[in-house]
C-alpha cells in the first residue's frame, strides 16, 4: 500500500513537473495568460458591482454575501482546472488512437488521463476568487467563526469532488462519441448557474439544481456555510454528492473502456 503510494506520487510529481516546464518555456505567453484569467474575473467582479449598486439584494443575497458566491466558483473552478486539466483530452485520444497507449500502462488510466497536465493558466483566477473571499467575509454580520469557515474550506473540497466527477463522465462520453463540443458547452452552462443566489430560480428549478443537477453544492451551499450560518447537514449531503459524483464516474469511465474500440482493432 505505502509502495504504491509513493510510486503514484513519483509519477504525480514528474506530471507536476514537466507540465511547468511546458509552460516556462514560454514565459511570457505564460503570464499572458495568467493576466487574462485575473483580467476576466475582474471584469465579472465590475458588472457584479453594476448590478449591486442599482439593487441592494438579489434573492436575498447583498453584494457582500454574492461576492463570496462568486469567489467560491472561481475558487473550486480554478482548482478543478488546474489539477485535472487534461480531463479535456480525452475526447482527442480516442479520435488520434493515444488512448491505446495510456490503458496499456502499468498505472490506473484514470489517474493518467486526469493528471497528466495541469493547466498553471489558472493560478489568476485561484488568487483572485481567494482575495475576493477574504475581502468580502470580512464585510460579513457577524464575521463567520473558525467553524464556520471549516465547514466553508471542508465543502469546497466536495464541491471540487462533484465538478470533477460531473467533467469525467461528461469527458468519457468522447469514447462513445466523435466530438463532444456542444455537450461540454452546455456542462459549462449548467456549472455557471452555480454562481447564482438559488433563491431566483423557481422552486421546480431550484429543487432540480440542487438534487437532480446539483450544480447548488458547488458554490451556493458551501458559501452559505459562510452567508448563513454553519449548516452540518448541507455539509454531509455535499459529501455524498461527491462520492456518488467520484465513484459514480469511475464506474463509468471504467464501464467505457470495456466497449472501446481501440484503434489498432
Amino acid at each position: 500500500m505505502i509502495d504504491d503510494v509513493r510510486h503514484y506520487w513519483r509519477i504525480y510529481s514528474t506530471f507536476f513537473k514537466t507540465s511547468l516546464s511546458r509552460e516556462l518555456q514560454y514565459r511570457v505567453n505564460f503570464f499572458a495568460k495568467v493576466l487574462q484569467n485575473t483580467v476576466w474575473f475582474f471584469f465579472f467582479l465590475v458588472i457584479l458591482y453594476i448590478v449591486y449598486g442599482k439593487v441592494k439584494t438579489i434573492g436575498g443575497w447583498n453584494q457582500s454575501e454574492s461576492s463570496i458566491l462568486a469567489a467560491t466558483l472561481f475558487i473550486v473552478s480554478s482548482l478543478n482546472n488546474l489539477f485535472t486539466f487534461s480531463l479535456m483530452e480525452i475526447p482527442g485520444h480516442v479520435r488520434q488512437g493515444t488512448l491505446d497507449f495510456i490503458i496499456t500502462k502499468p498505472v490506473d488510466s484514470q489517474f493518467w488521463v486526469s493528471a497528466r497536465k495541469f493547466n498553471f493558466n489558472e493560478l489568476g483566477s485561484f488568487f483572485a476568487g481567494v482575495a475576493l473571499l477574504v475581502v468580502s467575509s470580512k464585510d460579513l454580520t457577524p464575521v463567520p467563526g473558525p467553524f464556520q469557515f471549516l465547514l466553508y474550506f471542508a465543502s469546497l473540497f466536495s464541491a471540487w469532488m462533484i465538478l470533477y466527477g460531473f467533467q469525467l463522465a461528461l469527458m468519457t462520453t468522447g469514447i462513445y462519441f466523435i466530438k463532444i463540443d456542444n455537450l461540454w458547452v452546455l456542462g459549462e452552462t449548467l456549472t455557471g448557474l452555480s454562481r447564482n443566489p438559488m433563491e431566483i430560480f423557481p422552486s421546480a428549478l431550484r429543487t432540480l439544481l440542487t438534487f437532480g443537477i446539483p450544480v447548488a453544492f458547488l458554490a451556493y451551499f458551501p458559501s452559505s456555510q459562510l452567508v448563513k450560518g454553519a449548516s452540518p447537514t448541507n455539509f454531509a449531503i455535499g459529501v455524498v454528492y461527491s462520492l456518488v459524483f467520484f465513484f459514480g464516474a469511475r464506474l463509468w469511465w471504467k464501464y467505457s473502456l470495456k466497449h472501446y474500440s481501440s484503434a489498432s482493432s
